[in-house]
């Protein structure tokens, strides 16, 4: 009896041994791109967390290394397997070309859940519905005019006061922390109508509904980099950042409904005849355009959540990074200044101080624009892109792909390449977007 449970047990475990090994080369083999070393259980996983904190150098270097296009497997039995390409062609081929064969996917809407069915986290037919109603509105006169003033007043009022407080007492400020401030009272505004002030001389304590906005964007992140599993098992046991995540959302969403609410009480007072002559936010315009088709109170919080997203890192992100490289750039700073005084008269940098440019004053200057590309070139506010792919498919770069792929672009890495950029590609150069007759090779948005 005892010699037949010794051969079960050693039946068993040969059988597990053998499975583990038939898993190990199936791995091999249908992993034709490695990007890292494969190790047995925890795949390619260790080396991905060890360079967590340069994780987008990272990833440029072994893109560098393996022809701009690889593969990437996480745990055993995980899901966390992807392509990561940084091949201007893929990227063409994906975004363009057979647009309609990638999408976002399920697990995309899975890890960006709290995005509801907003623009970024929808697909097909909706996203199109999106974009359509989104460019509808941005595309409005008075929306144009009621984004300038705000952000013109936002910049006069509070932006600059607060920037010559800091010089005037010599005091070191964090100038990413002054920009998040200043993109989430204007997106604030631009979208709900209502302006919280976290920009102020004094830069009050982060308020309840930006702090969990903040712990929300930090969650989504954190989901990217663990398996799913985990982060799963941490939601349904409501522990670790899971928890954050539940709290903060829950949060934020009473401060959106709260908003959207008044929005309507508001609304309700107003006569068509009254709504035609003045300025007004995106929300109100949403409303007001509605018409037979009501937008409920949920289809206005996704939308909300999704360009509060939009609208705030990604400004906060650009503003910061062009300040830096311009402030360590001081013929480019020079450059800049000088274009600003011939196209508008000024004889010095008094004259200049507060006048604050509206849009079509800001599109004279050919120069600050290349600098904006340049910086956006070496620091996107988006480093990568996620797609998978509806059918098979080939890559340009040679690379096949199927409907459990899950695709990585890597913007950031793709500003870094020398094939593409030239041997001055980590350079900050704004002339590289300026043509011989001193235009700009890319338009203003």
């Amino acid at each position: 009896m005892m010699i037949t449970a010794i051969f079960c047990y050693v039946a068993i475990i040969a059988s597990i041994f053998c499975y583990l090994l038939y898993y190990f080369f199936h791995r091999r083999l249908s992993c034709k791109s490695p990007l890292l070393i494969d190790w047995p259980v925890l795949g390619m996983l260790p080396q991905l967390l060890w360079n967590l904190y340069r994780i987008h150098d990272f990833l440029t270097d072994i893109l560098r290394q393996h022809g701009r296009t690889g593969e990437f497997m996480g745990p055993w039995f995980t899901k966390m397997n992807y392509m990561i390409t940084s091949d201007p062609m893929n990227v063409h081929h994906i975004m363009s070309k057979s647009f309609d064969n990638y999408v976002k996917g399920p697990e995309f809407r899975q890890i960006f859940q709290v995005f509801g069915d907003g623009i970024f986290a929808t697909d097909s037919e909706r996203w199109r519905y999106h974009r359509l109603l989104l460019h509808s509105v941005f595309k409005n006169r008075s929306f144009e005019m009621f984004l300038e003033k705000t952000i013109q007043k936002k910049v006069a009022n509070d932006l600059i006061p607060v920037l010559e407080h800091v010089v005037h007492q010599h005091v070191e400020v964090d100038l990413q922390d002054v920009f998040n401030r200043f993109t989430f009272d204007n997106i604030c505004n631009i979208i709900l109508g209502y302006d919280p002030h976290c920009l102020a001389i004094d830069l009050p304590q982060v308020i309840a509904y930006e702090k969990a906005f903040n712990e929300a964007e930090e969650s989504i992140f954190y989901r990217h980099v663990v398996p799913k599993g985990v982060w799963k098992l941490q939601k349904l046991l409501q522990i670790g950042q899971e928890r954050k995540m539940t709290q903060a959302c829950k949060i934020f969403d009473q401060f959106l409904y709260s908003c959207i609410a008044t929005k309507r009480k508001e609304l309700s007072k107003y006569t068509k005849i009254d709504e035609s002559h003045d300025h007004v936010d995106l929300l109100t315009s949403l409303m007001r355009e509605e018409q037979d088709q009501l937008h409920d109170d949920k289809f206005l919080r996704d939308l909300a959540f999704n360009l509060f997203v939009a609208g705030r890192d990604t400004i906060t992100s650009a503003l910061t990074w062009f300040f830096w490289l311009v402030a360590t750039h001081p013929l480019v700073e020079a450059k800049i200044l000088d274009e600003i005084k011939e196209n508008f008269g000024f004889n010095n940098d008094d004259e200049m101080k507060h006048k604050v440019l509206g849009i079509e004053e800001v599109k004279k200057l050919v120069y600050l624009h290349g600098a904006f590309c340049e910086s956006l070139r070496l620091f996107p506010p988006i480093p990568f892109e996620r797609k998978q792919p509806i059918k098979c498919d080939t890559l340009p770069s040679g690379h096949h792909v199927n409907p459990s792929t899950m695709i990585l672009l890597s913007l950031f890495a793709m500003g870094r390449f020398e094939e593409i950029w030239g041997k001055d590609c980590l350079e900050f150069k704004p002339e590289r977007w300026i043509s011989n007759k001193g235009l700009s090779l890319q338009k203003w948005a």
